[in-house]
């Protein structure tokens, strides 16, 4: 029988402890205080404990392709058509203030619900669903 194991996620960026505390606003979870001066990594945490630690490590190449790998944060979890969408947009505007980017909106088709392409401040590709 395979064991359960806990994990984090681990994020190239320029700035740990921007897009520690962008994630944090992101996902509800906390940040500590950034220490003085530049940092190689920084992290945020789940509070309850239940969900895994995302930690960001500053790497000198930028950006250059699309991820292989991406988060999808459940903001409509449970909802369905219009009231679906209606959460997702508030969410995307929500987002958007902290400084993401909304991509191309998905509209439900016979298989898939809504969902919401969306970028992070460094350019991150994520969904809203």
């Amino acid at each position: 029988m395979a064991m359960l194991r806990k994990f984090q996620v681990t994020i190239d960026c320029a700035d740990p402890v921007r897009l520690a505390h962008f994630w944090a606003e992101v996902l509800g979870y906390v940040a500590p205080e950034a220490p003085e001066g530049q940092v190689d990594w920084f992290a945020c945490t789940d509070p309850t404990g239940e969900g895994p630690r995302v930690l960001f490590q500053r790497v000198p190449e930028g950006k250059v392709v699309k991820n292989r790998v991406h988060l999808d944060v459940r903001a409509g979890t449970g909802l369905v058509g219009e009231e679906r969408l209606a959460a997702l947009q508030a969410e995307s505007d929500r987002l958007v203030a902290l400084g993401a980017v909304q991509g191309k909106v998905l509209l439900a088709d016979e298989e898939n619900e809504s969902c919401i392409n969306m970028q992070d401040i460094e350019g991150n590709e994520f969904c809203l669903d």
